[in-house]
């Protein structure tokens, strides 16, 4: 069992509104020669969570953090104009605040980080660990 000690928010960096499948980004991911998806959970527009990697398995979504964290993906993060923004529909706002009080339940002091605090990236185009610092001890 990975010891997991944090969960890590993404976004597609695709259109507002443009649908994105898991196997869509697992193509994606393939094409970069990952061996698929490198996120654990992707969530469409509608808020429906598509299952990604394995949890048991360490994820390719953020370097050096890979081993020890779960990967939390959202369809969206460019609006109209092609710049970084927070895009999330209502029905993702919802499913992420579900999905994430799961893992942290599942993973207690696993702290909820976005992209960003690891990367020089604008992903997940919203301040994760301010947002979801409630769900989790030591956030």
């Amino acid at each position: 069992m990975r010891k997991i000690t944090e969960i890590i928010v993404h976004c597609t960096a695709t259109p507002a509104g443009r649908p994105v499948s898991v196997a869509d980004v697992d193509a994606w991911h393939r094409a970069r020669g990952f061996s698929g998806i490198g996120y654990h959970y992707l969530v469409g527009l509608d808020g429906a969570v598509g299952a990604g990697r394995p949890e048991r398995m360490a994820g390719a979504h953020c370097r050096g953090r890979n081993a020890t964290s779960v990967g939390v993906c959202y369809v969206g993060g460019i609006d109209a104009d092609g710049s970084p923004a927070d895009t999330r529909t209502a029905a993702q706002r919802a499913a992420l605040d579900r999905l994430l009080r799961r893992l942290t339940a599942r993973y207690p002091g696993a702290r909820i980080r976005g992209h960003c605090d690891f990367a020089a990236k604008s992903c997940p185009c919203f301040d994760a660990t301010a947002e979801y610092r409630h769900l989790c001890a030591g956030c």
